[in-house]
C-alpha cells in the first residue's frame, strides 16, 4: 500500500469510534467509515453487457442517477456474493464484503473473454462512510445541497457519489464514496453533528433495514428468494441469462415459497453467520440459519435469519445454535413480503 492510498487507514488508526451507540439514544444519528468494504470498478465499453451476463440485475440500463442491489449466482443459484451497484463516470461499481473483493474480482475476470472490459480494485482508492438517522440530511449539507429523494437514488459531485440506501427504523440512510482525502477533511465537520461511529453500528443498520449481505461463511448458502432478495429489488426476471438463471426463475414461478428471510432479536452475543437455528417442533434437524447478525446491547442481538416458513406457522420456538439454545424473538420487517405470480412477470 503506497502512500497515497494508507491515508484513510492510519487515520481510522487515530480516531476513537464506539461500537454501538448510548442506550440512552433511541434512534441515533451517526456516521461510520466502513474499511471492510470493498470496491470492484468495471469499466470499457462493454462493461454494462459483460456484468449484464453476470449478475442478477439490470445493468444495461443502470443510469448515473441510481444504484441497485444485485446478486452473483453459482451455476446452482446460490448466491455467492451480494453487491451494491452503481455508475459513475467511466466504471461501474460492484461494493461487496472486502474479505470476498479479491476472489470475487478473479472469478468475474475468468468470464470476460474477448469482451472490452477491465476490472480493478478500487478499494484503496474510495473512502466509504454510512450515515444514517434524521439528522444526516442536514450533515451532509455543506457537500450535497440536494439529496437523492428516495431510496437507491444517487447524486455525484466533485465530493464524491452519495447514495440514499434502504432506510432503517424510519429514518434515511446514506452512503458517501469519496475519496480518502475528501472524507478526512470531512471528518471535523461531520463529527459535529453526528456520532462518529464504528462500522458495527452501519452493520446493525443494514440487519434493521433488512438487507441480507452473503459473507465468506454464507457463500452459495441461498438462492436470492430465501434472503428475500427480489423483493428488494435485487432480482430482474425480465433480463435474460445469468449464471444460476435456470433455477433463480424455477424458484420464482414453481409454487409458493417455502423459505424466506426474517428479522429476530436474541439474548446472545457473538452470534456467526452461518450459525443453524432450530424448531422445538423438530428439534433434531435445523430449520434455518443467520444471514448476519450484530448486537445491539452487551447481552443482545439482532439478527437477520432464513427459515423454513412452516418453523413460523407451526405454534413451536425457534433457537439459536440446538434446540436449548436462546429462544429468537421475531420483529416485523420493514418491507412486505409479496410473491410475484407469474401473470405479473409477464406483464
Amino acid at each position: 500500500m503506497n502512500e497515497i492510498t494508507s491515508i484513510w487507514p492510519d487515520f481510522l488508526q487515530q480516531q476513537t469510534l464506539a461500537a454501538l451507540p448510548p442506550a440512552v439514544a433511541a434512534q441515533p444519528s451517526f456516521f461510520a467509515p466502513l474499511p471492510e468494504l470493498g470496491l470492484i470498478a468495471v469499466s470499457g465499453e462493454d462493461a454494462a453487457s459483460f456484468l449484464h451476463t453476470q449478475l442478477t440485475n439490470d445493468v444495461q440500463n443502470l443510469t448515473a442517477a441510481q444504484a441497485r442491489l444485485a446478486g452473483y449466482c453459482s451455476p446452482k443459484g446460490r448466491l455467492q456474493a451480494t453487491f451494491l451497484m452503481w455508475k459513475s463516470g467511466d466504471n461501474i461499481f460492484l461494493q461487496l464484503p472486502r474479505e470476498l473483493q479479491a476472489a470475487l474480482q478473479k472469478r468475474l475476470q475468468m468470464f470476460v473473454m474477448r469482451a472490452k472490459a477491465k476490472l480493478a480494485d478500487a478499494t484503496d482508492t474510495h473512502a466509504i462512510l454510512g450515515l444514517a438517522g434524521n439528522a444526516a440530511a442536514a450533515a451532509l449539507a455543506p457537500w450535497f445541497p440536494a439529496l437523492p429523494d428516495a431510496p437507491y437514488g444517487k447524486i455525484d459531485n466533485q465530493h464524491g457519489s452519495l447514495i440514499r440506501v434502504a432506510d432503517a427504523d424510519g429514518a434515511p440512510r446514506y452512503q458517501w464514496i469519496a475519496s480518502p482525502e475528501t472524507a478526512i477533511a470531512a471528518w471535523p465537520q461531520l463529527s459535529g453533528s453526528l456520532q462518529a461511529l464504528g462500522a458495527q453500528a452501519w452493520r446493525l443498520s443494514e440487519i434493521q433495514a433488512g438487507i441480507p449481505q452473503i459473507t465468506l461463511a454464507t457463500q452459495e448458502q441461498f438462492v436470492p428468494q430465501m434472503v428475500n432478495f427480489e423483493v428488494l429489488g435485487g432480482v430482474n426476471f425480465k433480463k435474460g441469462c445469468y449464471p444460476g438463471q435456470e433455477i433463480v426463475a424455477r424458484s420464482q414461478y414453481l409454487g409458493k415459497l417455502k423459505r424466506r428471510a426474517v428479522l429476530a432479536s436474541v439474548q446472545a452475543v457473538g452470534i456467526a453467520a452461518a450459525t443453524e437455528v432450530f424448531s422445538s417442533n423438530d428439534p433434531e434437524q435445523p430449520c434455518g440459519m443467520i444471514v448476519n447478525a450484530e448486537a445491539d446491547s452487551a447481552h443482545s442481538s439482532r439478527c437477520l435469519l432464513e427459515i423454513k416458513l412452516a418453523a413460523l406457522e407451526g405454534g413451536g420456538t425457534v433457537h439459536l445454535g440446538s434446540a436449548h439454545g436462546a429462544q429468537l424473538q421475531f420483529h416485523a420487517l420493514p418491507y412486505s413480503i409479496i410473491d410475484v405470480t407469474d401473470s405479473e412477470l409477464s406483464a
